[in-house]
């Protein structure tokens, strides 16, 4: 197939949106850790914003993961 070089790099970069996320993921979590050591009264609701954030930071790495192999069936 024509391009199949183009496709394979194009699925790598996709892939790369997991970079991103565990970055997103690891920042978040740090600064949530620190927000409950300041004010544990308000874990609670510091949790559940941690959490929402966390899903939709996994969600841009699914959706990359995604991507990259509904390029790699292009190739194949």
């Amino acid at each position: 197939m024509e391009g199949s070089g183009l496709i394979a790099i194009a699925a790598g970069l996709a892939v790369m949106t997991g970079l991103g996320a565990g970055v997103g993921i690891g920042i978040a979590t740090s600064k949530a850790a620190e927000a409950v050591s300041r004010q544990p009264e308000a874990s609670g609701k510091i949790m559940s914003i941690t959490l929402t954030g966390l899903a939709l930071a996994e969600a841009t790495a699914i959706y990359g993961l995604l991507i990259a192999i509904l390029l790699f069936t292009k190739i194949g």
